[in-house]
C-alpha cells in the first residue's frame, strides 16, 4: 500500500497533450497520510489563453505572462517530485501532458501512479458522477479554488486517504501503484508561410499579444490564425 506519493494536477489550454499547453502545475507531497510539501507554478506558454479556459479556471494571460517557461516549470516540478509515485483524479490526463512535454525537452520521464477516479468508480458505484468535485462533496472535503491546480491536487490526496481508509482492506489491489503509459506524439512546427501570415495578421489588426510565433506547432498556428480571422476578419488587400 502506498504511504508516500505526489498528488498532481494541471490546468491546460485544452485536452490534447500533443497540441495544447500546460498553464499551471500543482502538486502535493504526502507521507504517511500527511502533507509534507507543496508545489505550485504558472507556465508562460506564449499563446493566448482560450476564453473558455479563463472562464473555467480563472487563469488569465496577465497571470501567466512573465512566469516560468515550460522547461523551467517542468524541471522545478521534477525536482520537487523526485522518483515518487504520482496520484491524481484521472491521472492519465495529467501524466500525458507531463510525459509529452518532458519528451519534447529531452527529459526522460517514467512513473508509476494511482488514479482516484478509477478507485472511486469501483468503490462508489452508487455515486452518479465520479468527478473530483462530486467525490469531494460526497466526503465533505472543502474546495476553495476548484479548477486550480494546487487545490485540485490537494483534494485528490484527501479523497485518496478517505478511500484508502474505507476500502483498502476490501480492495487492496486498487491501492497498488501501476506503471503509467502515454504514447508520445511528435509535434510538427509551424510552417514558414503560417508564421509570416500570422505576423501579418497581428500587425494588420494591431493585436499586441503574447504569442511566441517561433515556438508554435502547425496546429497551434492554424488555430490562432482561424481565431483572429473569426474575430477580426481577413487582411484586405
Amino acid at each position: 500500500m502506498r504511504n508516500s506519493y505526489i498528488a498532481l494536477d494541471l490546468e491546460t489550454t485544452g485536452l490534447k497533450p500533443e497540441a495544447d499547453h500546460i498553464l499551471e502545475i500543482g502538486a502535493v507531497k504526502v507521507e504517511e497520510g500527511e502533507v509534507t510539501g507543496t508545489f505550485s507554478t504558472f507556465v508562460d506558454c506564449g499563446i493566448s489563453i482560450p476564453p473558455f479556459i479563463t472562464e473555467l479556471t480563472g487563469i488569465t494571460g496577465e497571470m501567466v505572462r512573465g512566469g516560468p517557461t515550460l522547461k523551467q516549470a517542468l524541471e522545478a516540478f521534477l525536482d520537487f517530485s523526485g522518483e515518487e509515485a504520482l496520484l491524481g483524479h484521472n491521472l492519465t490526463f495529467d501524466y500525458g501532458f507531463v510525459k509529452q512535454n518532458a519528451s519534447a525537452l529531452g527529459i526522460p520521464y517514467e512513473r508509476k501512479g494511482l488514479d482516484t477516479l478509477k478507485i472511486a468508480r469501483c468503490c462508489l458505484p452508487g455515486l452518479p458522477k465520479k468527478s473530483l468535485d462530486q467525490v469531494s462533496a460526497y466526503y465533505g472535503i472543502p474546495q476553495e479554488q476548484h479548477h486550480r491546480a494546487l487545490d485540485d491536487a490537494l483534494t485528490a490526496a484527501r479523497i485518496y486517504e478517505r478511500l484508502k481508509e474505507e476500502f483498502s482492506e476490501t480492495y487492496p489491489q486498487l491501492f497498488q501503484e501501476l506503471p503509467l503509459f502515454h504514447k508520445v506524439k511528435k509535434k510538427s512546427p509551424a510552417t514558414n508561410s503560417q508564421k509570416v501570415y500570422l505576423r501579418d495578421l497581428l500587425k494588420y489588426h494591431r493585436i499586441n499579444d503574447n504569442v511566441k510565433i517561433e515556438e508554435l506547432t502547425r496546429s497551434e498556428a492554424s488555430r490562432i490564425i482561424d481565431g483572429i480571422i473569426l474575430k477580426y476578419g481577413k487582411i484586405k488587400r
